[in-house]
């Protein structure tokens, strides 16, 4: 809901965890017994993938997807009791973090209790059949949302899990009515006046692939309309297209910079690096200096930042859906202290009110940003190419503190040299004016 979210969820970092693969045992249970460290990282929210029974009928792998749901309404033995779930969802609370589920609304498994109870529920092809409107999802079978009781059971369910959780991330919810939304967050707040709502937005080519075969393919700024915050995914193109080679940087930046003028003021988008459906950064980043430069980056982004489970020790391979595929915390790589270190500069309000205007400098690979607010600013320099470089700034001349790691970073002249690490400089932090002594 743009018109109410309020501008500091922007500060929240939020953790994903796949609880099958977050440890050998694949439980709850273990997942509590890590939240402390997980709290350290600089955590406000954690996000469980979807924690309900996984159908057997055309499993994809031994286990199949946890996407690929049985029942809305219970939770899956292989995790653990509703006792461990709500347990774990305390233990969160306990820690000062929030606990927010997955919700898979789109579709369910072929052999979901809903197949069984209320075929009419579902999507039928000219054929009469089950099966998918867009997209080859061979283990999943899609829901029909001109369905009027389907309304009443999904929201009913969303209703029931809200007195559990602090909010819901929704899968893939530009394939769903913009209605259904809006009325599913207006009575869910009769529950939980405060539940937040993440929406999965799609990629641009895909809401113009679901468009043009006459679906529903919802924008960000509709989201927008029912939901707290989005995935990032309009600009997402840009941002693989140029470590793949294919676009320039400076693309990539301007489209970020017209996010601040095509969305509402107090717009928030989920920012990430990685995610369970997208290429670890390490994989593409495989450069350990070009990744702290592209964390931090991710960070100084306007909106709430994403942790994958497995992000902060530089995993290369995401964990596989469909089988057990444990994630490696040994990989002889800990970003642990950067991503603690970078979470109080996320906290500071510039961050949440401030508007933030992105350059990149082509040739040396680097981009600069700049927060105005009042008359407060902050800066970053990211060299996201190990290449070091004079670059212009908007701070007066004088002797700053990097806020990442606590070096100082003289600005003469109105430039700064940026020695290929990440600086980001406040301007209330000038520890000695050019000049004076």
């Amino acid at each position: 809901m743009a018109k109410v979210t309020a501008k500091s969820l922007r500060s929240s970092v939020v953790y994903s965890v796949y609880v099958r693969n977050h440890s050998e045992e694949g439980t709850f249970r273990a997942v509590e017994r890590d939240l402390g460290r997980i709290r350290r990282l600089g955590v406000d929210i954690i996000w469980l993938l979807p924690v309900h029974p996984i159908g057997r009928m055309a499993r994809k792998g031994g286990l199949g997807s946890p996407y690929a749901n049985q029942d809305y309404r219970e939770i899956n033995p292989e995790l653990g009791t509703l006792e461990d779930f709500t347990r774990l969802v305390s233990a969160i609370h306990d820690h000062g973090m929030k606990c927010i589920m997955d919700v898979v609304y789109n579709h369910t498994s072929p052999d979901s209790v809903l197949v069984t109870q209320h075929p009419e529920f579902f999507y039928k092809t000219p054929e009469g059949q089950f099966g998918n409107r867009a997209g080859d999802w061979a283990d999943i079978v899609d829901l029909d949302y001109t369905s009027a009781e389907l309304w009443e059971y999904q929201i009913e369910t969303l209703r029931m899990w809200a007195g559990f959780v602090d909010g819901f991330r929704c899968d893939v919810a530009p394939l769903l009515p913009l209605a259904f939304w809006e009325r599913a967050h207006e009575e869910v707040a009769a529950v939980n006046p405060d539940c937040l709502w993440l929406a999965e937005s799609i990629e641009p080519g895909f809401i113009m692939h679901l468009r043009s075969l006459g679906l529903i393919g919802l924008s960000d700024a509709e989201i927008l309309q029912a939901f707290d915050a989005c995935y990032d995914y309009d600009i997402y193109p840009y941002y693989s297209g140029y470590l793949a080679g294919e676009n320039t940087l400076g693309s990539y930046v301007e489209k970020i910079n017209a996010q601040e003028y095509l969305y509402p003021d107090n717009y928030v988008k989920l920012r990430f690096l990685e995610n369970h459906d997208r290429a670890r950064a390490k994989a593409v980043i495989p450069g350990e200096q070009d990744l702290i430069n592209w964390t931090a980056f991710l960070y100084f982004q306007k909106g709430m930042t994403l942790i994958y489970g497995g992000q902060e020790t530089a995993n290369e391979v995401c964990p596989d859906l469909f089988d057990k595929d444990t994630v490696s915390w040994n990989t002889g790589s800990d970003l642990s202290w950067l991503f603690a270190a970078l979470y109080p500069i996320k906290q500071k309000k510039i961050m949440a009110q401030g508007i933030c205007k992105l350059r990149a400098l082509e040739e040396e690979h680097i981009i600069t940003g700049t927060y105005t607010w009042g008359g407060q600013k902050l800066v970053g320099v990211f060299s996201l190419r190990g290449k070091s470089a004079e670059v212009d700034t908007e701070l007066p001349d004088g002797v700053y503190r990097n806020l990442i790691d606590g070096s100082e970073v003289t600005v003469a002249g109105g430039r700064l040299f940026c020695a290929a690490r990440p600086l980001i400089l406040e301007s209330g932090q000038l520890m000695i004016q050019e000049g004076i002594s």
